[in-house]
């Protein structure tokens, strides 16, 4: 693999590439000193596979951008001291595949280099894998947490198979208390601080049991916890998770930023959840644009619309055109059962059976995990077809 690193300052480039290089003897790293508005003159004709770009802002964006529009095979890594959602989200769009904080150590750049190199040469997932699902929520207040937990309760229903829920909203996490007012005894953040240890063990320990097929990863108590959890820790307790259970269901709350990015590229499904409000369908759209930005393939994306009564001003026709999805799922309005359902911490499954929300989670479920074995590589196909 040709390897372009570009940093500003001369010493800095150099040091960025004998940290590539460190990864592996094989890789073909080259340095260069400009500054990253003259991206296009800096790579001087060259085709690289990676970009490592260092002292990313705004202005390197922008040339970033025009480069890329020309050459939209080239990955991107790219070093900033700016880490805020608003940048995160342009770099992503701009095609960035990762961005990296200034003061990286090896460890870091190799686990970045690495997963660009997996990307190059793809392998195929074990079969006994579990599937991962991210529910991910357009807009605040939308249900994605009743919705992840309730997929969640409902999967574990199916014929014995095994599901992890693991909270994600890592500042604003509750989706163990959807479910049970049992205490946690660990969080994501705490795992995380002990991934060189992460084991079935560890990880089986750190959750919540809240029947023989279904357990909890809920997230950290403290805000400044969700500091602590980095894309790698993510990444690890994922994989860890899908070695355990039959299905890994992720509630990843509505924050952009690179630890639920690095959930998005692992989850072989997404399911952003809105309601049909203006505000919901702008930032939908917002959502459906970072993900073609990503190159998520369009059977990747699943919308869910929750709350869903007919006649609403916007109407499902508009929304289809608008996301440019004919497979959106509803889920209807019963506020009064929901509510009771959140405030118990009781799923709703087991307080209201015969609740049209609870049927329209069980026809999603039935489509995901039918009672008859099926094979993995094929467990959406029922509901939602080739879209």
């Amino acid at each position: 693999m040709k390897i372009k690193v570009v940093s500003p300052n001369a010493e800095r480039a150099e040091q960025l590439a004998q940290m590539v290089r460190a990864i592996d003897a094989e890789l073909d790293v080259h340095a260069a000193t400009a500054p990253l508005s003259a991206l296009s003159a800096a790579i001087n004709g060259t085709r690289p596979t990676l970009l490592v770009l260092d002292g990313m802002d705004g202005i390197g964006l922008e040339a970033l951008g025009r480069y890329t529009q020309t050459h939209p095979d080239v990955e991107t890594i790219v070093i900033s001291a700016e880490q805020s959602p608003a940048f995160l989200l342009k770099a992503m769009q701009t095609g960035v595949r990762e961005v990296l904080p200034t003061l990286l150590n090896p460890r870091t750049m190799e686990a970045a280099v690495q997963r660009v190199t997996r990307k190059r040469k793809p392998t195929a997932a074990p079969a006994d894998l579990g599937e991962v699902m991210a529910f991910m929520a357009c807009k605040g207040g939308s249900g994605a947490s009743f919705v992840a937990a309730n997929v969640a309760h409902a999967l574990s229903l199916r014929d014995g198979r095994t599901v992890a829920l693991i909270d994600l909203d890592l500042q604003f996490g509750d989706s163990l208390l959807m479910l049970s007012d049992q205490p946690a005894a660990s969080h994501v953040a705490e795992v995380a601080h002990n991934i060189a240890r992460l084991d079935s063990e560890l990880l089986r320990s750190a959750m919540v049991q809240i029947s023989g097929t279904l357990s909890v990863l809920p997230a950290p108590d403290e805000l400044t916890q969700a500091l602590e959890v980095l894309p790698e820790h993510v990444e690890a307790i994922i994989k860890q998770a899908q070695q355990m259970f039959d299905f890994v269901v992720i509630d990843l709350g509505r924050s952009i930023n690179s630890v639920s990015l690095r959930a998005l590229d692992m989850a072989t499904h997404v399911f952003p959840v809105l309601q049909l409000s203006l505000p919901n369908v702008r930032d939908a759209r917002r959502l459906r644009n970072l993900f073609k930005s990503l190159e998520y393939a369009p059977q990747k994306i699943h919308w869910l619309v929750n709350r869903y009564q007919k006649g609403s001003d916007i109407t499902m026709d508009s929304l289809e055109q608008t996301l440019g999805s004919k497979t959106i799922t509803t889920i209807p309005n019963h506020f009064s059962a929901v509510s009771a359902s959140v405030n118990q911490g009781v799923p709703i499954g087991k307080m209201a059976r015969s609740n049209p929300v609870t049927r329209a989670l069980l026809d999603l479920c039935n489509a995901v995990a039918p009672m008859e074995k099926v094979k993995k590589d094929g467990w959406l196909n029922t509901m939602f077809g080739n879209a």
